[in-house]
Formats: structure tokens, sequence, C-alpha cells
């Protein structure tokens, strides 16, 4: 299905997936409307602007499911905020069903006052009640129209949220929209339609925006995506969290795309998959793009890296029967395991060993394994440690059979791991299928960023089609709070973060090891490399304009920094020099 475009700049999309405007997609309001625990917002019903026969602008007194919908309830331990907000600035006595004459702040003391004379039965369905909504059973028509435009379907609705009526929901998103950019906050509008009256509200309103007009231009909006059903691959491991937790929380969706998302053993596999067409994007480690660009360990083809998908999360595992050698230079004659030559985990692994003394090529073995067969080899002592993307190092931990020697943000903080890639082809070929695939990579990852949202896409990503983890295991990951397996518990709340920018200057330290350890022999034009894959300047712009909320959301003004790494300072301005400064290398 193709995006929702705002008629006034075709390049925002305002589609969000929620008809309320509350929710961060359709099913997040799904879950509000059947009532069910664990959903971030309650969902407000009483929408003014469409509802049913007899509704007068006021929600009817009762609660469906946990979801308060009396407008006369201002309880401050209410679950709705405008209730609680009006409760804080007095506007009730806080009992929805006070009629106390002598209550001046409740519904009686008001009509007592001459303002309004009406019914606060919580209960009433009276035919003769002075509520229009009470009368001939408006409420159960109200809600039987909310039940046929939300119908809550579990068996239809599958691993991603059900878009079937996307059209009227947008066109009441837009409504809302309107109503909340006029009047600011949920209470200041309720209050202006309980005084005149949706229909008064509406009439007077549109005669200087015309809803009609508004809402058929943003419907008849749509994004003119090249192709709308896409393969994306992707390796189970938390770094993929941004192009996984998009799947089930709906982030595709949201920006017009069918998206199926494809568990990949290991990042040659997704590199020939990616090379062959067979998939449109995929999760890929940040130094494949530059090595697949230049042809390094495969032909060359020009390749995109428009985002990196995570920071740090990784971490250096021995096996529990070396407890007693945390300390590096003590390795020598170690097996280790790490999941791609061109990879973080490679090279951060080889800078390690080498500040401590160590040849990686010649005091050390460094084998290739796909990250799921990690433990098991830990396990059958066919290693003696890793440098592997987390959830595995966690479960090493968790199966007992080994500990985390070190997580690699204490090497280098904040370091790049894994990203979103594309071949430039499908970019040329698919310029606008791209740009709404690139919005939803970064709105998940922008949610991902966010600390409070990490238990639910623990549990959203643990399933056997995604990472096919126990929940405690990625929850341990993901908020930072772990066992390492000698006996503590840590707490470090940035063990894994989610930065979607792609720095040019990282690219250039992953060149730099690139040619320090010998796998690209010829000369390197670091600076324009770079630029070519790393899509920084374009993501400068694209954040900008998606405005995104979470702590990595403002994109920064430059697109280079420099680095210290084990206290070895990186200027990206001297890649040769920094080259040539080492020690231990094959230059």
């Amino acid at each position: 299905m193709a995006a929702y475009a705002n008629p006034f700049d075709p390049d925002k999309l305002l589609w969000n997936g929620c008809p309320c405007g509350q929710h961060r997609n359709l099913l997040e309001h799904k879950m509000a409307m059947a009532g069910q625990s664990g959903a971030r917002f309650v969902c407000e019903t009483d929408d003014e602007m469409s509802a049913g026969p007899g509704w007068d602008g006021t929600a009817a007194g009762v609660t469906r499911g946990d979801v308060c919908v009396d407008p006369y309830c201002f309880d401050p331990n209410c679950k709705r905020l405008d209730h609680r907000a009006g409760a804080a600035a007095g506007q009730s006595c806080g009992d929805p069903s006070c009629v106390d004459p002598t209550c001046e702040a409740g519904p009686a003391g008001k009509a007592k006052a001459g303002k309004a004379k009406d019914c606060v039965d919580p209960t009433c369905f009276d035919p003769n009640c002075i509520r229009p909504h009470h009368r001939d059973g408006a409420y159960q028509r109200w809600q039987a129209d909310l039940a046929a435009r939300m119908p809550v379907d579990p068996a239809k609705d599958e691993l991603e949220p059900d878009g079937s009526d996307m059209e009227t929901a947008l066109a009441r998103s837009a409504e809302s929209a309107i109503m909340r950019g006029i009047f600011g906050t949920d209470v200041n509008r309720r209050a202006f339609l309980k005084t005149v009256g949706a229909s008064t509200a509406l009439a007077a309103i549109g005669s200087i925006i015309p809803f009609d007009k508004v809402k058929a231009a943003i419907v008849d909006a749509k994004g003119a995506l090249e192709k709308t059903h896409l393969n994306v691959g992707f390796v189970p491991i938390t770094c993929a969290t941004p192009i996984i937790m998009a799947h089930p929380l709906g982030f595709y969706k949201k920006w017009g795309l069918d998206v199926d998302i494809i568990k990949t053993a290991g990042w040659a596999v997704s590199r020939d998959k990616s090379l062959s067409g067979e998939y449109d994007a995929a999760h890929m480690l940040t130094p494949m793009p530059l090595a697949i660009t230049l042809g390094a360990g495969s032909t060359a083809n020009p390749w995109t890296m428009p985002a990196v998908e995570n920071i740090n999360g990784q971490a250096i595992v021995l096996s529990n029967k070396h407890k007693g050698k945390n300390d590096p230079r003590k390795w020598k004659g170690f097996k280790f395991a790490v999941p791609f030559e061109y990879s973080m985990h490679n090279f951060l692994l080889r800078y390690y060993v080498a500040e401590h003394g160590l040849d990686p090529d010649k005091d050390i073995q460094i084998r290739v394994l796909p990250p799921p067969e990690m433990v098991a080899n830990l396990r059958a002592d066919n290693v003696d440690g890793y440098l592997s993307p987390d959830p595995f190092n966690q479960r090493a931990v968790y199966d007992g059979v080994g500990f985390i020697h070190k997580l690699t943000k204490d090497i280098w903080d904040k370091h790049p791991c894994c990203a979103f890639a594309a071949s430039k082809a499908f970019i040329d070929q698919n310029p606008n299928t791209f740009l709404a695939l690139w919005k939803s990579i970064m709105d998940a990852t922008n949610y991902a960023s966010i600390k409070s949202n990490r238990k639910e896409i623990s549990a959203a990503i643990a399933p056997k089609n995604y990472l096919n983890q126990p929940v405690t295991v990625l929850e341990q990951v993901l908020t930072g709070t772990y066992a390492d397996g000698l006996g503590n518990v840590k707490r470090v709340p940035d063990r894994i973060d989610f930065d979607p920018f792609p720095w040019h200057s990282m690219a250039v330290w992953i060149l730099t090891q690139m040619k320090r350890w010998g796998y690209v022999k010829d000369n390197i034009n670091y600076k324009a490399v770079a630029e070519e894959v790393y899509l920084a300047t374009d993501a400068q712009a694209l954040m900008a304009e998606m405005n995104l909320d979470g702590p990595y959301g403002t994109a920064p003004k430059t697109t280079y920094e420099g680095y210290t790494i084990m206290g070895k300072t990186f200027d990206p301005s001297k890649p040769e020099e920094y080259v040539n400064s080492f020690a231990i290398k094959r230059t």
C-alpha cells in the first residue's frame, strides 16, 4: 500500500497508523481500545469529530474495558491524562458521580448554579434522560459504530497491524490533528466542545478550514512508491533491533511498505543475497558496504550505508575454564571467533589484543563463525572465546558456559556496529521506495533509542521468527542490567544504544583498519570512499525533516569527529599517519 503524503509538503508523510493520534501504531491503538494491559496510552474514545448518531460531543459516563469516558471525571488517579489535568486545575471535585447539591465543584453544583441541568448517572440509558446520548441507547450505537470502525480480530491481525481502512483512519487523523493544532491540549478542546457542541464547533472551524478538501487532498496525495513489497535480510542479533522491530511494531506499514524480513544465517549469505538482488536491502556490518564498494572479499559493486543500526552492543566472551586469565597477555594460543572478516568485531578484537602486545595473526587464531553458532562452539571447546554481537554474549552466561570479559564500549565508547545498507542501483531505480524504507528504519531506530521502550522491544523481537531468544536474555542486553558470569550484576544502560547517524569519520577509521591488516592493498582515497558510501549529509537533512524525538534525534552539524580508542587519538584528516603509527600491522 502506498504511503500517505502531506499535500503541502509531499516529502512529509502524515500517516502514523493510529486513528486517534495518541498511539505510535495501529496495533497499540487496538490494544488500548480492547483494554489490554501493557498498552502505553489509554485510547481517548470520545472522538467528537466522527461519533455515531445522537452524539453530542461529550463522552458517555461509563468505561469501556479500563478506558474512562466519563466527561465529568477529573479524578487525579484516572488513567486519562486530560482527566488528571482537569483535577489539578480544580475543574471537578473528582467524583464523577457526585450529586451533592452543596458541592460547588461537582456536576450537581454546576447544575445548581444554573450552568447546566444534567444527568451524572454513569449507567443511565433512560430514553427520557436530558442527556441526548443517554436517550435511545445512543451510547450502544456509538460503541457499535466504534467496533465497526476498529475491529480487533486476532486471527486476522498477523505479525504486523492490519491497515485495511487506512484512508478513513487517515481522514480522522487529519481532523484530530487540526483540532489539536488549534486548541493545543485535550483539556482545552474538550472544554470548548462541551460549551458549544461538536456540530457548532465543526461548522465554525469549517468556515475557515475546509475539512473535506484537506482530508481529500491528504488521502489522495499518496507517495508514488515504485514498489511496496520488499525483502530485507537480517542476521538474528540484537544489533538488528530496528530492522526487526519495525515489522511487529508497524513502522514499515506506517510508511506504506509491505516488508518481509528474512532471517539469514550469517553475513556472507546476506552479502551474496544482496549482490544477487534477492534482498532489496539488508542488515549489514558497518564495514561491509565499504568492502563491497572497494571489491574487498567480493566483486566491486557501489553500495551505500544510509544509517547505523546500533552503537556499542558487543562483548568479548571467554570460556568459563579461563576465569583465571582475564589479562589479555595470557591469551597466547587462544582460538577466537568473530562473525565476519569485514566486521567491527574483527577489527576491535585485533585492535584490543594488539594494544596488549599480541599479534592477532601470529599469537592467536581468529576464525569466522555465524553468531548463532558461537555458544555451541564455546560449549564444545572449539573456541576459547569470541568477540560477538548480542544476544550471544549474554546467552553464554545464561547457559553457564562463558563469562563476559569486556564490553566493547569499554574499548571504544559509541563505536558503530551494524547498519542498514542498500545498493546504489536499488536507490537509483526506486528513489521513493528507498526514502520510505529509510524513514521506516530511522523511525524505528529513534524509538529503540528511548530506553523506556526497551522492555517492550525485547518482547517484540524475542519470538522464533525473529531472534528466538528468551525475553530475559534480551532485556538484560537492551536495558543494560545483566549478570556477567563472574557473580556480578552490572548496570550499564548504554551497553547497547541506537544512534542512526552514519559518521564519515567512522568510515575513515574502518578503512584505516582494513589497510592496517592488509584487507586492502592499494592506496585509498579515504575521504572520497567514506562520503560515497556513508550517506551522512543526506541523513542530516532527513533527520531534520523527520523531527525525531529520541536522544540521537538531532543530527550533528558536522560529519567528521575525532576519537580516542584505548588512549590513542584518531584524527580523520590524517588516516595514513594513523595507520603508520601502529607497531603491529601488516602494511
